[in-house]
């Protein structure tokens, strides 16, 4: 495959790597592939959602603390996709996709025959089920280490939180300073912090990463994260990550299934995202008709994405090893785009998301790298 395509390993340099190199900083094994770190008592991560390795190398100028701390070579590779829930469970787990089970943004849920959001959630879903593996967070806080959550108010208690987050204790607030200070009063003592911060994702999807939107809201977060140095105790092990990176799409560049009725009969539902679709067909479909309908979407889209089978794709790894309990919550065809290219379906997709620009969810280095900046203050 080209250099503008990656697929993961699931090794050392995977985003479910950091928490258990974490844990081992900390005097913790847990039996996970880990990142390599500096030993600490003290540890704060910090997860800007949407701030790919890329992006930021690009933009480090208007970044002068995050600048500081960046390699070229320091990054981490999200997983398939390179969607939030996805990397959160990860990133949570230390699993790749195919065990902790969340394989995208909108996938099958094959007890309720429906697509469940994974940002959402579904009240007919159970978040443990789902997602049964012990998090990392568990797993020190069954050990004596004091954990603590620091993110969005609305995200207690979540479905996504529960199944991919559980374990710390969690303090919900509104505003970047509000969770920087939280964090520095926190590890005043021995612990680990997770903070979270969503709001170069949300303008990156709105304006695009390219946009003064964006390189304004990035030079804000990177004023905060300075001050949290500044506060955060001499030795405190500091770690700034992301869960994806993200590509412009102009609109002129998306596919949309409302224009090719021929399609229609061959699939049940479109789920994943615009950058990772994946169509579900109806149960019991053969292996032979979910490859043909692959033939067909690979014939309407050519080299602007690539297409694969459930199988191929689990064959080929795009989601590292798969659980029984998993596969069927994969699309019978995925469809992964090179840049740019969208596929959606303006028949049944709201109009926020038919407005969006920046995107994310493909294999490609651009979404896929995501920054590792190391730093003991």
């Amino acid at each position: 495959m080209s250099a503008d395509w990656l697929v993961p390993r699931y090794d050392g340099t995977a985003l479910g790597a950091l928490l258990p190199g974490v844990a081992a900083a900390m005097g913790h094994e847990i039996g996970l592939p880990a990142v390599d770190l500096p030993p600490a008592e003290r540890v704060c991560v910090v997860l800007l959602d949407g701030l790919g390795h890329r992006l930021l190398l690009e933009r480090a100028r208007h970044a002068p603390f995050l600048g500081s701390l960046l390699r070229e070579d320091g990054a981490l590779v999200a997983g398939g996709p390179s969607t939030t829930a996805t990397s959160m469970a990860s990133f949570g787990t230390g699993l790749p996709p195919g065990r902790h089970g969340l394989v995208g943004y909108e996938v099958m849920d094959p007890a309720r025959g429906e697509l469940l959001n994974e940002l959402r959630w579904h009240p007919g879903t159970d978040p443990l089920a789902w997602q049964p593996y012990p998090t990392v967070f568990e797993h020190l806080a069954g050990r004596g280490v004091p954990v603590t959550q620091i993110g969005n108010p609305e995200f207690y208690g979540s479905g996504l939180t529960v199944a991919a987050l559980r374990g710390a204790d969690f303090i919900g607030l509104g505003r970047l300073h509000e969770r920087v200070d939280a964090a520095a009063e926190r590890l005043r003592g021995p612990g680990l912090v997770y903070l979270y911060w969503a709001d170069i994702d949300a303008v990156g999807h709105v304006h695009g990463w390219r946009s003064p939107q964006w390189r304004r809201t990035l030079r804000a977060v990177d004023r905060e994260l300075a001050r949290l140095a500044r506060r955060l105790l001499p030795g405190t092990l500091l770690v700034v990550t992301a869960d994806h990176g993200m590509v412009d799409v102009p609109h002129p560049d998306r596919l949309d299934l409302a224009t090719r009725p021929g399609l229609w009969p061959r699939f049940r539902v479109l789920g994943g995202e615009g950058r990772f679709a994946q169509l579900y067909c109806a149960p019991g479909t053969s292996a032979d008709a979910a490859a043909e309908l692959a033939g067909q979407v690979s014939h309407w889209v050519g080299e602007r994405a690539e297409v694969r089978t459930r199988a191929a794709a689990i064959e080929q790894g795009w989601f590292g090893p798969v659980d029984p309990r998993v596969r069927g919550r994969i699309g019978d065809v995925v469809v992964a785009g090179r840049e740019p290219f969208t596929l959606i379906d303006s028949r049944t997709a709201s109009r926020h998301v038919l407005s969006l620009v920046g995107q994310h969810g493909s294999l490609t280095p651009a979404e896929q790298l995501v920054p590792l900046l190391v730093t003991v203050v």
